[in-house]
C-alpha cells in the first residue's frame, strides 16, 4: 500500500460483507476503511478524503438515499450503490440522489472491482500547466474542457464523477447528437434498456445544473431519434 492508492469507504451493517469486501479490495490494491451505518460514515468523512464510497441502500437507521442525497449538497465524492435484486425504484431514486452507479445484491466481488475502476477512470485528472484551457458557454454556465470544470459567475458548479464523464463526452462532439447506447459504452457500463433510463436519469440531473429551464433544455438537447447533444452559444 502507498499514500497514492485510493481509498475506499464501504457503508455496510452486514459485518460479513463488510469485512469481505475489505479484504477482496485490498487485495487488488486499494485502501478500505468501513463504516457499519450512516451516522458513523458521516464520523468518518468529516476527517477523511475518500476517493469513492460503496454504499449499501438498506440500512438501519439513515438509509444510503438519504444519505446519498445528503453528502451530495457538499461533496462531490463518487457513489456507488448497493441495491436488492428487483428493487427498480431504489436504483432510479439513487441515481437522482447523485449516485454515480449502483450494483445489485448478490452480486460477485469481481464485478464490484470493475464498477469502481469504470468509476474512478471517470474522475477529471488534473491537468498539466501547458494545458490551453478551451471553453464552452452556456448562457451564464462556462465548462472549461481541459480543466473537466463547470463555473457560474465566480461559483465552481459541482459535478458528480458521472457528470464529468457525460460533459467530456459531449465536448469533445458540441452540435453533434449522440445515442444513449454510445454514452452507456463511454461510461464503461454494461449494455441493456435499464443503463439506457440509468443515462436518462444522469442527464436530468446534469440538465438542472445547465439549464434556465430543465423542462425545455436550450443546451443539452433530446435529438428524437438519436440521442442527445451539447448545443453551446
Amino acid at each position: 500500500m502507498n499514500a497514492l492508492d485510493p481509498h475506499l469507504l464501504i457503508v455496510d451493517d452486514d459485518e460479513r460483507i463488510r469485512e469481505l469486501l475489505k479484504k477482496f479490495l485490498q487485495r487488488h490494491g486499494f485502501l478500505v476503511t468501513g463504516a457499519r451505518d450512516a451516522a458513523q460514515a458521516r464520523r468518518l468523512l468529516q476527517g477523511l478524503d475518500f476517493d469513492l464510497i460503496v454504499l449499501d441502500v438498506m440500512m438501519p437507521g439513515e438509509d444510503g438515499i438519504s444519505l446519498t442525497r445528503s453528502l451530495r449538497e457538499t461533496m462531490d465524492t463518487p457513489i456507488l450503490l448497493l441495491t436488492a435484486r428487483g428493487e427498480t425504484n431504489d436504483r432510479i431514486a439513487g441515481l437522482e440522489a447523485g449516485a454515480d452507479d449502483y450494483l445489485v445484491k448478490p452480486f460477485e466481488p469481481k464485478e464490484l472491482l470493475l464498477r469502481i475502476n469504470a468509476i474512478l477512470r471517470r474522475m477529471p485528472e488534473t491537468p498539466s500547466m501547458q494545458t490551453v484551457p478551451k471553453i464552452l458557454h452556456l448562457g451564464p454556465i462556462r465548462y472549461d474542457i481541459a480543466r473537466g470544470e463547470m463555473w457560474q459567475g465566480e461559483d465552481l458548479v459541482r459535478l458528480t464523477a458521472t457528470e464529468s464523464q457525460l460533459m467530456r463526452i459531449f465536448s469533445t462532439q458540441p452540435g453533434e447528437a449522440i445515442s444513449r447506447t454510445k454514452l452507456v459504452e463511454d461510461l464503461g457500463r454494461d449494455r441493456g434498456q435499464a443503463q439506457e433510463r440509468a443515462v436518462d436519469v444522469q442527464i436530468t440531473r446534469l440538465r438542472r445544473k445547465i439549464e434556465p429551464d430543465p423542462k425545455q433544455p436550450r443546451y443539452l438537447q433530446t435529438v428524437r431519434g438519436a440521442g442527445y447533444m451539447l448545443a453551446p452559444d
